[in-house]
């Protein structure tokens, strides 16, 4: 341990033995000036004698001739230089205090002075004087100062202590604030106790821990402080000077008298009456009644002996004012020579707080019996027993002597872990064994005494010829029995497969007219919300996403920010001869040779993916944007060659723009993109809407899995849950998150819901007239749950309280907090904060959110249509997050079980439900789409123009067969466009699509695309459930299509000049929509990789020849280049 000085004796050796005379008792202090010294204060503050000072070079300690700074460099105490700078406050108690003053703070630090003087008048606490105390001043290291009284307008500041002088380097300021507090009192418990005093009060309250002094009067007297906290105190209170009655209860904090109508009551001191029975054992631990008065005042009341100088105490319960229950104490029964001899002890009373009266009772003839004694079982410890046979243990002072034969003890005896019953005597236990076998401990429990006189063992008889006889005699009727019972058993089976037949049979008749049930109550509850959130859905109510951004998302799925959207980005020194180079590349693009010929050379290339192809076409289109006319004409040449092209390869006419495998299919399905945004907007967008929010909403009143994704309503077999949760609807009231005062918003939730569910469905309540990215975001909010005024709860997906059982953790859920119906619930900013406790906790950002996130993007999430719930461990812990459903409990059944998979597929039938709650929807939308005048709105122009080109093409090639011509319109149309916008609606609106949604809407596209179809679904058993589901619907859907087709085939057709005019018009509504020279620019990167090969079929082309293209191209090419 390091030491700053040490004085020790001085001996002096000579010769290596002999120690030379000290008769003056020299002693030597040996010091080191920089040990536990740090400061500048602590060095100052030694001893002169020791010659330290504080060498401010080094900043450090040490002797003058040690410190290789000039003088002028040195602070030393009673120098020149004998001030210390830069004091320091290192820790401030206490910290809070009333207004009043009195309050004594200690001020702890560095540097902090080295005379009484210098911060005598030089102290502030939170801008009030305190005055310094001498007796607790330390020089350097504390000040103890008292507190003055502080304006009502004061609330808190920091320490400040000046040394000498106010200036910088003499002033510290502490870090820490002191605070001016209120103490308030509220209550007191017990509020009475006995005259004699001795009763612990409590006294609750508020901010009771402030000041450094307390002290509590009740009236003029004082009650004894023991401990505080923040809200309370307690204290012991002294015999009462007035007698009986009540008293006024005061506290005070340093100065401050805080009041408040408290009374404690002093009563009459108990008294004891009588005990029940006045005797016990030495080892005490006997039941012993009291009777008396007042007992109910006492607290903690304790009974004790008092034996040869020695005491011992056992508790007491209290059972009413007049009665307890004690266990009597044992006597020190070691200090009594005679142990087979009763005693009495010296003195027997009781501990009722400060009740001197019932310390020593005169009244009692209190008397100890000897201990009762045992001997063991046997020498050997272990008894061998037969079963049945008694167990009997011997010993002494077994029923004690008491007055009036009633000395009876209970004794408990233990076989192993078994009691016995007992017959008692004085020398002998009687104990009926219980029905064991084996060996086992026999312990014996009496008062305060445990003892185990050994081990029995129980072995049973072996007569072996008499057995021999039984089995032998028995063995002939226990085979006839058997054969008795298999036929009774037989006969009992074959009933029984008889009953449960028919009760299945009722079963199913019960299940059918539950699901119809289901279904009539479900679209009834369905069309009434749906009717509350279309009713003012008018055409401005439907948030419909803007011509460009709809355009992109379809043009460009799951890219947000593309180029076409922005300025041209290129260097300043090349801008010039980029933007010369990319105007001739736009001539070139606008020459109809050239993009033909292009397009040809890039399908031909190896190389060009099926990406490219789709990339192209959309960029040509948004290049293109602005000359309709033009880009409907080269569509149409493109097509011919693709209908060229598929009938010479002996390829099915059917399979003609099945699949995007070119530039021509890409292209049409962005074309009708552009000219069908009128009619989406006027007419198809309403009942695509409307079946979104029907989806949404039916999805939403059952439980929904946040992790899975599955739910209890679901048209895809995939996505639902295959078992029974119980769940309950409640109804919270939110408070407007951007205007509390306004009314509160009632919102539908299920208390299965996890937090993340609640809250969307909140934002969908508050929100639900405001486009999705207008709104706040659930993960950007946090759920606050009001409980009064005061109590304010944040509730999570995750926190301090999720419960985690066997790796696996459960996504915190309504139930889990226990909120109840009509809960005041708001959304409030989160706050980033690490765990915490529930009060003030924020949500641990792992669970539904992090999977929700995963579909929030503008692409068909078909990624997350698998069966396999999306279920990802915590790396580092191994724990795997669920909601409703565990993975385990998902997997396919094992072969043979099939029980289980029974109990699976019954809630199919829940397909039906839901299918059957939206069937009108789903109807609507199909209807609107096939149907050639459809509330006011005419067909669309682009879709008889298309139609008549490809009928024409037909015509062409002689194909007469009403189902090619069939197809190739749906594969055109309904495959190519409305099938992809059913599947993924947030192309049209601006909205979120979550999964289970998503998988709906596929079941909906899917039997939109059977409906188009002219082939015949044979369907069987094993069946798809989603072709299954519709299977009575879609012949019907098929007549719409087939009547659509006809109806279009039989309008007038449109002249080339009122297509055209119609074409312009497009154009010039949406003519800078995007930026040609960054689209052109992205084209031209096809045109950098295969420049050669455009090139080489530009020249061998007769057309581009004559206009000297492949000239032209590569002028374009020496403009993009580098070098040049």
């Amino acid at each position: 341990m390091e030491m700053s000085s040490l004085p020790v004796d001085l001996t002096v050796i000579w010769n290596g033995d002999f120690s030379i005379d000290n008769p003056a008792q020299n002693k030597v202090h040996l010091y080191k000036c920089d040990a536990r010294r740090e400061s500048c204060g602590l060095c100052l503050k030694a001893d002169p004698l020791f010659g330290c000072v504080w060498c401010k070079g080094e900043n450090r300690c040490s002797l003058k001739q040690h410190c290789p700074h000039p003088q002028s460099m040195w602070l030393e105490h009673n120098g020149i230089n004998s001030k210390c700078t830069h004091p320091k406050i290192t820790k401030i108690t206490p910290l809070r205090g009333p207004r009043e003053g009195g309050t004594l703070v200690t001020i702890r630090g560095e540097n902090l002075g080295l005379e009484f003087s210098e911060i005598k008048d030089h102290v502030k606490v939170a801008d009030v004087e305190c005055i310094p105390v001498p007796e607790g001043y330390i020089p350097a290291e504390q000040i103890v100062c008292e507190m003055g009284k502080a304006e009502m307008s004061q609330f808190a500041g920091n320490v400040q202590v000046c040394v000498g002088e106010c200036r910088p380097e003499f002033m510290a300021k502490s870090s820490k604030y002191y605070f001016f507090l209120v103490p308030k009192l509220l209550s007191l418990q017990p509020n009475r106790g006995p005259v004699s005093g001795g009763t612990i009060v409590n006294i609750s309250g508020s901010n009771l821990d402030a000041g450094s002094n307390v002290s509590i009067m009740f009236k003029d007297q004082k009650c004894t402080y023991q401990r505080r906290g923040g809200q309370w105190i307690t204290c012991r209170s002294h015999a009462s000077m007035q007698g009986y009655g009540n008293v006024s209860v005061s506290v005070f904090v340093d100065k401050a008298h805080i009041h408040k109508d408290l009374k404690f009551e002093y009563v009459e001191d108990p008294t004891i009456t009588k005990l029940e029975p006045e005797w016990s054992i030495f080892s005490g631990n006997t039941p012993v009644t009291v009777t008396g008065t007042n007992l109910d005042i006492i607290q903690t009341p304790l009974i004790r002996a008092k034996y040869k100088n020695m005491e011992t105490v056992n508790i007491c319960q209290v059972l009413s004012p007049s009665t307890m229950q004690c266990m009597a104490p044992e006597l020190p029964y070691s200090l009594s020579r005679e142990m087979e001899e009763l005693e009495r002890p010296d003195e027997f009373g009781f501990i009722l707080d400060n009740v001197q009266s019932v310390l020593a009772l005169n009244n009692t003839n209190f008397i100890y019996y000897p201990n009762p004694v045992f001997e063991p079982l046997s020498v050997t410890g272990v008894q061998e027993l037969k079963p049945g046979s008694p167990i009997i243990l011997k010993g002494r002072n077994f029923l004690p002597p008491a007055p009036g034969g009633n000395g009876k003890l209970n004794y408990t005896v233990l076989i192993g872990d078994k009691p016995c019953t007992l017959t008692v005597s004085d020398t002998q236990l009687l104990c009926e064994s219980p029905n064991l076998t084996g060996r086992h401990k026999v312990l014996a429990r009496v008062g305060g005494i445990e003892f185990s006189p050994g081990v029995v063992h129980i072995t049973s008889d072996s007569p072996l010829s008499s057995t021999a006889v039984i089995s032998i005699a028995g063995a002939g009727g226990l085979l006839i029995f058997f054969i008795v019972i298999v036929l009774i058993a037989y006969k009992r089976k074959s009933r029984e497969s008889d009953l449960t037949l028919k009760r299945l049979q009722m079963q199913m008749d019960n299940l059918e007219s539950r699901v119809a049930l289901e279904c009539k109550e479900a679209f009834a509850e369905l069309q009434t919300d749906i009717h509350e959130l279309t009713s003012d859905l008018d055409g401005a109510g439907i948030p419909f996403l803007d011509y460009r951004t709809y355009t992109m998302r379809v043009l460009f799925p799951g890219i947000e920010e593309h180029p076409v959207l922005r300025d041209l980005e290129v260097p300043g020194y090349r801008q010039e001869q980029v933007e010369k180079g990319l105007k001739l590349f736009g001539q070139l693009i606008n020459n109809k040779v050239f993009l033909l010929s292009f397009i040809r050379t890039l399908e031909s290339q190896r190389g060009f993916s099926m990406r490219d192809r789709g990339n192209v076409a959309s960029l040509i289109m948004t290049v293109l944007q602005s000359k309709l006319e033009y880009a409907t004409d080269v569509l149409k040449h493109l097509l011919s060659d693709l209908i060229d092209k598929n009938l010479e390869s002996k390829n099915h006419p059917k399979l003609l723009l099945r699949r995007t495998e070119s530039v021509a299919e890409k292209m049409l399905t962005n074309w009708f993109t552009f000219l069908l945004y009128k009619f989406l907007k006027e007419c198809a967008g309403e009942p695509l809407f409307s079946l979104f929010c029907a989806i949404k909403q039916q999805m939403e009143k059952g439980p929904i899995d946040s992790i899975t994704g599955e739910a209890r309503y679901s048209l895809s077999e995939d996505k639902l849950i295959r078992q029974q949760i119980d769940y309950k609807t409640l109804v919270v009231n939110c408070m407007h998150p951007d205007n509390e005062k306004s009314p509160e918003v009632q919102v539908k939730v299920l208390n299965c819901d996890t937090i993340s569910q609640v809250k969307e469905k909140i934002l969908d309540a508050i929100y639900k007239n405001v486009p999705y990215s207008h709104r706040p975001k659930a993960s950007d909010m946090d759920l606050e749950w009001r409980q009064g005024r005061v109590v304010r709860v944040i509730l999570q997906d995750e926190d301090v309280t999720t419960k985690i059982e066997c790796d696996w953790k459960r996504l915190n859920m309504l139930t889990h907090y226990q909120v109840p119906d009509n809960s005041v619930v708001a959304l409030v900013p989160k706050q980033v904060t690490a765990y915490n406790s529930v009060n003030n906790s924020t949500v641990s950002r792992t669970s539904a959110s992090k999977y929700e996130n995963m579909i929030k993007y503008t692409g068909s999430p078909d990624s997350l249509r698998s069966r396999t719930p999306m279920i990802t461990p915590d790396l580092e812990s191994g724990v795997k997050v669920w909601h409703l459903v565990k993975n385990h409990e998902h997997g396919d059944q094992k072969e043979g079980d099939r029980g289980s998979k029974m109990v699976s597929e019954i809630y199919l039938t829940r397909l039906l439900a839901t299918k059957g709650t939206l069937q009108k929807f789903v109807d609507d939308l199909f209807e609107t789409i096939f149907s050639t005048a459809h509330r006011g709105s005419a067909l669309p122009l682009a879709i008889k123009y298309m139609f008549d080109f490809l009928d024409e093409q037909a015509d062409k090639h002689s194909i007469h067969d009403p189902h090619v011509r069939h197809t190739w319109k749906s594969n055109c149309l309904p495959l190519r466009f409305w099938v992809n916008v059913i599947k993924n609606p947030q192309f049209v609106f601006d909205i979120h699509k979550s999964s289970i949604t998503d998988a709906c809407l596929s079941v909906v596209a899917q039997t939109f695309m059977d409906s188009c179809s002219t082939s015949e679904h044979r369907l069987g058993k094993d069946s798809p459930s989603n072709k299954l589901l519709y299977a009575k619907d879609i012949p019907s859907y098929k007549s719409w299509v087939e009547r659509y087709y006809s109806d279009i085939s039989k309008m007038p057709a449109i002249s080339d000049q009122d297509m055209n005019a119609y074409l312009a018009e497009q154009s010039r509504m949406h003519m800078n929509e995007f930026n040609s020279m960054s689209s052109l620019s992205e084209i031209y990167s096809y045109v950098g990789k295969y420049t050669e090969e455009i090139v080489s079929a530009l020249e061998q082309d007769d057309g581009a020849r004559k206009q000297r293209l492949a000239y032209k191209l590569e002028q374009v090419v020496a403009f993009m280049s580098l070098e040049s």
